[in-house]
C-alpha cells in the first residue's frame, strides 16, 4: 500500500499553526463536509488506500477543535440517502447520530435527503417514530429518535400550501464575536432526481435568487458574514488540493456568479468532486464524497466592519488512525457494526465473476450491471405480464462487487440498489416507446443521466449524427426480433421513480393500467441472482452483449 501524499500532511500541519493577526482582525475556522451518503466506514479513495470513515472524520474534527475550540462544522447536503446498508437499514439514523456527536452545526439539504419523501426527512430532522413511511427501518436502531441536533437548511424549497420554506432557510451563529449567517440551498433541479410522490406540494426555486433575497433580513439581525451551503456542484481540471482553480464549470459556476458580492464563501456538493476554486471573488469549495476529505476553511474578518478580508481553504484527506478517536463516535460505530453484521453478511448467490461493472462498455451506452438489473426487473414483473423493462443508470449506485469467492452478500446487493424503489408495471404503445427513446436526450440532466438500460430481448439502434428527436432508427426497435408495432400495446416494467416521470422521462406518466407490484428493487436483484445460480447460469457467465447499437 502506498502512503498518502506527503504534501497533505504538511498542509494539515500548516493549517493548524497559529497565525499572528492584527488586533482588528479575527480568524474563523470552518470545516466543510459534503455527500457523506451514510458512509460510516472508510472506503476506497484511489489506488493508494482507503480514506474516510465517520470515526476518522470525528477524530480529525476533534483534533482540529483542540487547535480552535470555536471551529464550526458545516455540510453541503446528501449527508444521508443512497447509503450503504449498515446505515440504510436503520433509516440513516446512525449517520445523523454520528454527525450530532461530532458537533455539526448546519447543513443544506441535498436531493438524496428527499429519497424517502418530505415526511421522512422532517421526521429524521426533528425526531419521532410514529409518522415514518418506512416503519420497518425507523427507530429500529434505538427505540426512540430525537432527530438532528444540527440545522437542516433549505432556503429554496417552498411549501406551496404555506408559501414558507419547508425547513429553515438560514441559521445565524455568533463565532468569536462575529455574527455568521449560514444559508442552505439544494439544486433547483431536485424534482428531476427524486420520486415525485415524496415531494408533492414543494417548489424548488432558483438557488441564487433564494439566497440574495435573504441578505436584508440577515443584515437586520446583525449578520455581517454570509456563508452559502449549497448542494450543487461542478468540475475542475485542478487536483482536489490545488489552491486555487479558475476553471470551475458546471451548474455551480452560474449560481456563484449571480450571488451577491457580499458572499465570500460557498461550500458546495453534489458532483462528488474535490476542488478549491475562485469565482468572481468568491471562494468555492467541495470535499469530494463519502467523508474522504474535509475542507478546512479560514475566514479572516475585520472586527470593526464585520467584513471578510480574506478567505482561504485546504482540502485535507481523512486518514484512518491518524488522530486519537472520539470515544462516543467509536462506540456508536462499533454498535452499528455489531447490530448489522449478521444480516449484511448473509450470502445471496454466487456469480460467475468477481464483479459486474456499472461502467459503460467500450463504445456502448450500456453497462454489464445495467443489463443484469434490467433483466432482474423483467424477471420479477413477468407475473404481471411484463414484456420489457427499463432502468435509469442513476438508479444503480455502484458496481456489484462479490470478491474472490464470487459470492454476493446482502450488503453487496444493498449498496448497488440502495434507494428502495418499487417495481411498477404499465402499458405503453409502440409509439409511446419510440417517443420515450427519442426523449432520452431531452431535459437539463440529459447529458449526465445516460441512456436507459434495457432488458434482454429489447434492441434498437440510434444515430449520433441525427438531431434530437430523430436519432432512433425506427425499424431497428425490436422485441425478441420482431419490430415494435406503433399501434400495439406492450407491458413495461420500471421502478416507481421512472413511473412518476422523474429523471426527465415524462413519457412513463402516460402509461395506462399502472400496477404497483410491491417488489422492491434490491429484492428483485437478489431473487434474480438466486435463480440464475439455480439454473447453473450465474450472472456474468456469458458476458454482456450490447442491446443498444450506436451508429457513428
Amino acid at each position: 500500500m502506498k502512503p498518502f501524499l506527503r504534501p497533505l500532511a504538511l498542509a494539515a500541519l500548516l493549517a493548524g499553526c497559529a497565525t499572528q493577526r492584527p488586533d482588528n482582525q479575527v480568524e474563523l475556522t470552518l470545516v466543510g463536509l459534503n455527500d457523506l451518503h451514510g458512509h460510516l466506514e472508510a472506503s476506497r479513495f484511489d489506488d493508494a488506500a482507503k480514506a474516510g470513515g465517520i470515526d476518522a472524520v470525528a477524530a480529525t474534527v476533534q483534533a482540529w477543535r483542540k487547535e480552535d475550540p470555536d471551529l464550526v462544522v458545516v455540510g453541503a447536503g446528501d449527508m444521508i440517502g443512497a447509503s450503504p446498508a449498515m446505515s440504510a437499514m436503520f433509516a440513516d439514523e446512525p449517520t445523523i447520530q454520528a454527525l450530532n456527536l461530532l458537533g455539526m452545526r448546519a447543513t443544506s439539504v441535498g436531493n438524496h435527503e428527499f429519497d424517502a419523501g418530505r415526511v421522512e426527512l422532517l421526521r429524521q430532522a426533528r425526531g419521532g417514530c410514529a409518522n415514518s413511511p418506512r416503519p420497518e427501518k425507523a427507530c429500529k436502531f434505538n427505540p426512540s429518535w430525537d432527530g438532528a441536533r444540527f440545522s437542516y437548511l433549505a432556503a429554496n424549497v417552498i411549501d406551496t400550501r404555506t408559501n414558507q420554506t419547508l425547513l429553515p432557510a438560514y441559521r445565524i451563529d455568533e463565532v468569536k464575536g462575529v455574527k455568521v449567517a449560514f444559508i442552505g440551498t439544494v439544486l433547483k433541479d431536485t424534482p428531476e432526481l427524486v420520486a415525485a410522490g415524496g415531494i408533492s406540494g414543494l417548489q424548488f426555486i432558483d438557488e441564487a435568487q433564494a439566497v440574495n433575497r435573504l441578505l436584508p433580513e440577515l443584515r437586520a439581525q446583525g449578520a455581517t458574514v454570509f456563508v452559502v451551503l449549497i448542494h450543487q456542484g461542478g468540475h475542475s481540471k485542478a487536483r482536489y488540493d490545488q489552491q486555487y482553480c479558475n476553471d470551475l464549470d458546471g451548474d455551480i459556476a452560474d449560481v456563484v456568479k449571480r450571488l451577491d458580492p457580499a458572499i465570500r464563501l460557498v461550500v458546495s456538493g453534489h458532483s462528488h468532486t474535490g476542488y478549491l476554486c475562485r469565482v468572481d471573488g468568491k471562494l468555492v469549495t467541495q470535499a469530494e464524497k463519502f467523508g474522504h476529505m474535509l475542507s478546512r476553511i479560514s475566514l479572516v474578518v475585520d472586527r470593526q466592519t464585520g467584513a471578510v478580508v480574506d478567505a482561504s481553504a485546504r482540502n485535507i484527506l481523512v486518514e484512518p488512525g491518524k488522530y486519537a478517536g472520539m470515544p462516543e463516535v467509536d462506540a456508536l460505530l462499533a454498535s452499528v457494526r455489531a447490530r448489522s453484521s449478521d444480516e449484511l453478511n448473509k450470502p445471496v448467490a454466487k456469480i460467475a465473476v468477481p464483479s459486474i461493472s456499472k461502467q459503460l462498455m467500450p463504445n456502448a451506452d450500456e453497462s454489464p450491471l445495467g443489463q443484469v438489473v434490467a433483466d432482474a426487473i423483467l424477471a420479477s414483473a413477468r407475473k404481471w405480464g411484463a414484456q420489457i423493462a427499463f432502468t435509469n443508470t442513476g438508479g444503480i449506485r455502484t458496481t456489484l462487487e462479490a470478491g474472490a469467492d464470487k459470492v454476493v452478500s446482502v450488503a453487496q446487493t444493498q449498496v448497488v440498489l440502495p434507494f428502495g424503489n418499487e417495481i411498477v408495471v404499465m402499458n405503453l404503445t409502440g409509439a409511446q416507446i419510440l417517443a420515450l427513446l427519442e426523449g432520452q436526450w431531452n431535459g437539463s440532466e440529459a447529458d449526465k443521466r445516460g441512456l436507459l438500460q434495457v432488458s434482454e430481448g429489447f434492441t434498437y439502434s440510434w444515430d449520433t449524427r441525427k438531431p434530437k428527436g430523430q436519432r432512433i432508427v425506427r425499424d431497428s426497435v425490436k422485441l425478441n426480433g420482431a419490430p415494435i408495432d406503433e399501434g400495439a400495446s406492450y407491458r413495461v416494467a420500471v421502478y416507481n421513480f421512472l413511473a412518476e416521470g422523474n429523471d426527465g422521462f415524462v413519457t412513463f406518466r402516460q402509461g395506462s393500467n399502472q400496477a404497483a407490484t410491491g417488489v422492491r428493487d434490491v429484492d428483485s436483484l437478489r431473487g434474480y441472482l438466486v435463480r440464475l445460480e439455480q439454473d447453473n447460469k450465474p450472472a456474468g457467465t456469458y458476458g454482456a452483449v450490447p442491446r443498444i447499437i450506436r451508429i457513428k
